[in-house]
């Protein structure tokens, strides 16, 4: 049952990294055509900045989603005393309604809403 555990806290650390890595290619991405922008004086590449946010948020999201499924059959599994080994989390789906729970978790919502705020002011005010 350890090693059960073990393989499921990696897959959880797994997806925790991954969360971790599309932040940064998002704030990279969106940068780089900020400064696109500035210096061709273009409003098409703020624009433009919107979609890879949008769907880097929806990964991230996805990511998170897919971490608390993890930590419940870790919960689970923790506390049985017969285990199948499986590293199904189907039991533990709530849905669509959890997946958009984790879309708009404080954190997440927090992260690409000033991203977004941010486009919005960019193109607006200065632009």
């Amino acid at each position: 049952m350890d090693k059960h555990l073990e393989f499921i806290h990696a897959i959880i650390s797994r997806m925790s990294h991954n969360s971790f890595l599309i932040k940064g290619w998002a704030v990279a991405l969106v940068s780089a055509l900020f400064a696109l922008a500035v210096k061709d004086a273009n409003q098409a590449f703020i624009t433009i900045a919107y979609f890879p946010t949008l769907i880097f948020w929806l990964l991230d999201g996805y990511y998170l989603y897919q971490e608390r499924l993890f930590r419940r059959l870790y919960d689970h599994v923790r506390v049985q005393s017969k285990t199948d080994y499986t590293l199904s989390t189907k039991k533990f789906d709530k849905g669509l309604v959890d997946w958009f729970r984790c879309f708009f978790s404080v954190t997440i919502f927090t992260f690409y809403g000033v991203i977004i705020f941010t486009l919005w002011i960019v193109l607006v005010k200065f632009i």
